[in-house]
């Protein structure tokens, strides 16, 4: 008989091949698992020396109706809440939240410093966690998966996770912005953004296929890495400029905001858009068509990734299995980039 203290509830559930949130309920006697299930599961925690923390389970019953959403920010960024993409998830989330009769409780990654499941589920503070971004690192949600605390994150579904991942198809995004600028005329086109943040780095592949698909070398010195914010891209592209000169004609922003840094280095050196360098960027935020020029961007459909995301979570209430689903992208041609 196998005898394992450090088997996590994640791994009992993957050896049951079930979900985590089954086995959860499983091991809470909760009703909405079939009896036979219950005991199934019961005698495969028995037999492994695995057990839950009673009093932790006893709280996590108690109903709140409330979801905590988790801004996954990395202490070395200065992206904030202020961000308008930021705000266009989280308000997406609350109108998905409240029209099934949820309330959102905001938070961010700084703040909510201690284990996210105790702090929030097994305080009875929210039922479920839903955390925007994977970031540079997935241990705290990683910590919270094996808990077996609902969750969903807004990220990259196409990386390998035990939890529930909704978002955009981000390698597509990256290639087909890239390939718009190939298709536009342009030559050397630089990669601006943080190559290394999950999300980022599936657009950097599409960025770099593009590339080999069309002919075009890939080249290191065009990769402009840079914290995902407006002033971090300003001062990128101002730096290339005074120390290389204009050595880009296109260039492929990891956000919106990213963008908006980059044409105002540009314009503010006289440098034509998108006469002598082509922008996309990425999120379609509400200000990108009232920019001038209006900015061509790869739109992210937040309002269908919002509802999937509350439903996946609810499915976890039901005691049911939470898919990672990818959500559609589409690419919004305007005036920043030279029409193909």
């Amino acid at each position: 008989m196998a005898n394992d203290n450090k088997l996590t509830l994640a791994g009992l559930a993957k050896l049951a091949g079930v979900s985590i949130s089954t086995v959860s309920r499983a091991l809470n006697d909760n009703p909405l698992i079939k009896k036979e299930t219950r005991e199934k599961l019961q005698a495969l925690a028995k037999e492994h020396n695995f057990s839950l923390n009673r009093a932790a389970s006893r709280l996590r019953t108690q109903k709140t109706n409330v979801v905590a959403v988790i801004l996954n920010l990395t202490s070395s960024t200065d992206q904030s809440i202020s961000d308008p993409f930021l705000l266009k998830v989280v308000g997406d989330l609350n109108q998905a939240l409240n029209q099934r009769g949820y309330e959102l409780l905001l938070s961010n990654s700084l703040m909510a410093t201690e284990d996210w499941s105790n702090y929030f589920i097994n305080s009875s503070r929210a039922d479920g966690i839903i955390v925007i971004g994977q970031g540079k690192s997935t241990s705290k949600v990683e910590q919270v998966a094996q808990s077996g605390a609902p969750l969903v994150v807004w990220g990259d579904p196409k990386r390998q996770a035990n939890y529930a991942v909704v978002g955009s198809n981000n390698e597509l995004g990256g290639y087909l912005a890239t390939q718009h600028l190939v298709n536009g005329s342009c030559q050397r086109i630089a990669f601006l953004g943080d190559p290394e943040h999950a999300e980022m780095s599936e657009r950097y592949k599409g960025y770099q296929r593009a590339l080999q698909e069309a002919g075009l070398p890939f080249e290191l010195e065009l990769t402009l890495s840079c914290d995902i914010t407006s002033k971090a891209a300003y001062d990128k592209i101002a730096a290339e400029i005074l120390s290389k000169g204009l050595h880009f004609d296109g260039i492929v922003a990891t956000s919106d905001m990213v963008a908006l840094g980059a044409m105002k280095a540009l314009k503010e050196r006289y440098i034509s858009i998108p006469g002598d360098v082509s922008i996309v960027g990425f999120d379609d935020i509400a200000m990108a068509e009232l920019l001038h020029p209006a900015l061509t961007t790869v739109k992210q459909n937040t309002k269908a990734a919002a509802e999937i995301m509350v439903e996946q979570l609810v499915r976890q209430f039901n005691g049911q299995q939470a898919n990672s689903e990818v959500v559609d992208i589409e690419l919004m041609v305007r005036k920043s980039s030279k029409l193909v």
